[in-house]
């Protein structure tokens, strides 16, 4: 898989959720922002990315980066998925489908900003699990990466189907 050019997509950008955390120290607590952001063209192209820094706009603008040089492509099929498809990390699981056109997005929370960045227009997903934003974006992301076109599932069957024949006729 080819590395995807953050400079040659338009990329929108969304800010999944922020979190404030504290290190003790001898003379009490330091506390500090962590922002976990989605990237997408609207096309069938995302990445995510997480960010920490003192101050909220500071680790906002580093997930960003992040995200951006962790972009995925995906098929997209009439603004859905052409699949079901089962993504899972750590203890969240996600659930994908596609749904006829005029359904639109059906998911909660993060998975909701990751299908809208995308460009998916169309989709029932449910998040079962933990309900960790991290852990739900990163099983999300695995769940897209599964996908495949379906040209390619029937390139793939057809080769195995002409290779069990060819077999067959040896014996």
């Amino acid at each position: 898989m080819s590395k995807i050019n953050p400079e040659e997509l338009t990329l929108k950008d969304k800010v999944v959720h922020i979190n404030r955390v504290a290190k003790v120290v001898k003379g009490g607590r330091r506390f500090s922002f962590s922002a976990l952001v989605v990237v997408g063209d609207e096309n069938g192209c995302i990445g995510f990315g997480k960010g920490k820094a003192t101050e909220v706009p500071e680790a906002i603008r580093k997930a960003t980066e992040h995200a951006k040089k962790n972009l995925i492509r995906f098929p997209l099929r009439n603004s859905t998925i052409p699949h079901e498809v089962l993504g899972h990390f750590g203890a969240e699981t996600i659930i994908m489908k596609p749904a006829s056109s005029g359904t639109g997005v059906i998911a909660g929370g993060p998975v909701r900003a990751m299908m809208e960045v995308s460009g998916v227009q169309n989709v029932l997903c449910k998040s079962i699990g933990s309900g960790n934003p991290f852990n739900v974006v990163r099983a999300t992301v695995e769940g897209l990466l599964m996908l495949r076109k379906p040209e390619d599932v029937i390139k793939v069957r057809e080769g195995k189907v002409e290779a069990d024949s060819s077999a067959g006729e040896k014996g």
